[in-house]
């Protein structure tokens, strides 16, 4: 999965990088869950996570790596 689905096009329009570290609303998006949903996940430890100063935040891979592993784990059902 790639952060491309978030709205870095203000970003990529001026010629910034692409973010390393996702809100967790983004990181939300990026799995099309809802927020509360998101912070669960982020609560029991599936979805990484770190404070930054007093912010949440979601590493740009940590999605892609929480469905890479969902995925596995369904196909070992």
């Amino acid at each position: 999965m790639s952060i491309a689905s978030v709205d870095t096009a203000r970003l990529a329009e001026v010629g910034g990088p692409a973010p390393v570290l996702l809100t967790v609303e983004e990181a939300a998006y990026c799995l099309r869950i809802g927020r509360t949903t998101c912070f669960a996940l982020i609560r029991t430890g599936e979805l990484e996570s770190l404070m930054v100063g007093g912010l949440r935040r979601v590493p740009a891979d940590a999605p892609a790596a929480y469905l890479a592993r969902r995925r596995a784990e369904q196909l070992a059902a």
